[in-house]
């Protein structure tokens, strides 16, 4: 009897021939295991172009670290563009993070880890960095490991980044460029301005991507006009928002202190929070204890925004109340009449800024789905998706 050992050929197992199998044909492989073998013969003869495509089998067996943060639940590893109207503060913010991060501080009211920091200050002088500085440090001396560069050429920035970055392999280091018109380069030949914004902004992107956990957080303007997708609101073409990992948009009103975040990303929950800014400080803080809070402040502030005073405190109300409130509760609570109140009720919730989920009944608006990361993050100061 023919021996039934397999012989390797090419690292493909075959059957032993005994001289006659071939008068009956080639035996067939048992069914489980027909897909398996083709799939591997199949790779086995691909031509070089194919050569590095893989399988799900491989994909299903890798591991990776989890996310890197550079600010919890906002500012994740990779390149982010931070956008923002100017002198509002956009400097300030990046600014107190670099030193934060240097230190392994608070930014925001988060906690975050100490990193490597290099902060492309290109709109300052050492003079004035160093008054902005001590005055977020409040007298604090500047931390030794944050480091800093007030020009760059805009050939300069991906050797000085690929050289700044390889002296801390494994750190996930944070660089700050602060602005990115200071450095954004002229079209080439024949390059339209959404190629030109694609190629500096897929260059940050991969130079970010040269060590895991490393951030490049880039300082750009917004655009005057508004959108309701803050998305558009970054200066120039989709370019730019379109090879970003991450959108962060800083807004507040003109001599106002209230303004909010807005977040959104490939890895990030997309989100809005609610933050204040101090302008003797230069400090921007969350609009509460958390980024749960902070999220429950936005919805609140977006949905009394250019209202009266009536209408801005039934809204409030009702946003204290997720498990809903009448008309005449609200009445109530508020000291006003209750034909006021069902006026008012009525015309908030033909403006989308109070839900009805049944009649006679007001609750907060939860139509908001962010999307969210599946990567680990700290959830107790997440907020819940809505």
């Amino acid at each position: 009897m023919p021996s039934s050992a397999l012989l390797r050929i090419n690292g493909v197992a075959e059957p032993e021939h005994d001289g006659y199998s071939h008068l009956a044909g080639p035996e067939p492989l048992p069914e489980s295991d027909r897909p398996a073998f083709g799939a591997e013969l199949r790779r086995l003869n691909r031509p070089p172009i194919l050569s590095e495509i893989r399988s799900g089998a491989h994909l299903d067996s890798e591991t990776f670290e989890p996310l890197t943060y550079h600010l919890p639940g906002i500012i994740p590893e990779g390149s982010t563009l931070l956008v923002g109207a100017p002198k509002i503060g956009k400097s300030w913010f990046v600014l107190a993070l670099a030193l934060a991060v240097a230190e392994g501080g608070r930014a925001l009211g988060l906690e975050v880890e100490s990193r490597p920091v290099l902060y492309f200050a290109l709109e300052d002088g050492d003079r004035r960095l160093q008054d902005r500085c001590r005055t977020l440090l409040n007298g604090d001396p500047i931390p030794s490991d944050f480091e800093y560069l007030t020009w760059l050429e805009p050939d300069q920035i991906a050797p000085t980044v690929e050289a700044w970055i390889a002296e801390y392999p494994g750190d996930a280091p944070l660089m700050i460029l602060d602005t990115l018109g200071k450095v954004m380069p002229p079209s080439l030949q024949g390059e339209s301005a959404y190629q030109r914004d694609y190629r500096i902004g897929g260059m940050l992107k991969a130079l970010a991507a040269q060590s895991p956990g490393t951030c490049i957080l880039t300082n750009h303007h917004d655009r005057k006009a508004g959108s309701d997708d803050f998305v558009d609101r970054v200066s120039g073409t989709n370019g730019l928002a379109g090879s970003a990992d991450t959108i962060v948009l800083l807004a507040r009103g003109r001599g106002e202190s209230e303004g909010t975040i807005s977040v959104t990303g490939r890895d990030v929950i997309e989100q809005n929070y609610a933050v204040t800014f101090d302008g003797r400080s230069g400090l921007w803080s969350l609009a509460g204890n958390d980024l749960r809070e902070a999220a429950d402040a936005a919805r609140v502030l977006q949905a009394t925004q250019s209202l009266t005073e009536l209408p801005r405190r039934i809204v409030g109300y009702v946003n204290e109340h997720s498990e809903g409130v009448s008309p005449s509760q609200i009445a109530e609570a508020l000291g006003v009449e209750s034909s006021h109140v069902r006026v008012w009720v009525r015309r908030l919730l033909e403006s989308e800024r109070i839900d009805q989920p049944e009649r006679g009944l007001y609750k907060p608006v939860t139509s908001v789905t962010p999307l969210l990361s599946n990567e680990a993050t700290d959830v107790t100061t997440l907020p819940e998706p809505y």
